[in-house]
């Protein structure tokens, strides 16, 4: 089994940072991929950013230049960094990672983390 540990999210002013990581553990094999997939109050799940094994980076069109993703393979660790948040970024964040076990894709998600933009 795999545990994603989501941390960092709370309430936040508009115009504050952001700073959310998650820490993957238990069977873990090869990691194609870990991300930050967001959910807004009656919206459905997107994608905010992805970061492959191999560094590559890859983030939703519409919040390209917002949020930047970083990764520690040591520690099997990705965060996510926002500076200026605003309201509209208050939502659910969800931490995603992807292992590829032979020709199969495993796919996790950890529980959330709350995060509220407002004054």
């Amino acid at each position: 089994q795999v545990q994603l540990v989501e941390s960092g999210g709370g309430l936040v002013q508009p115009g504050g940072s952001l700073r959310l990581s998650c820490v993957a553990s238990g069977k873990i094999s090869s990691i194609e991929a870990m991300a930050w997939y967001r959910q807004a109050s009656g919206n459905q799940r997107e994608l905010v950013a992805v970061i492959t094994g191999g560094g590559d980076t890859n983030y939703a069109d519409s919040l390209k230049g917002r949020f930047t993703i970083s990764r520690d393979n040591a520690k099997n660790t990705v965060s996510l960094q926002r500076n200026s948040l605003k309201p509209e970024d208050t939502a659910v964040y969800y931490c995603y990672l992807r292992q590829a076990v032979g020709r199969a894709r495993i796919v996790d998600w950890g529980q959330g983390t709350q995060v509220t933009v407002s004054s």
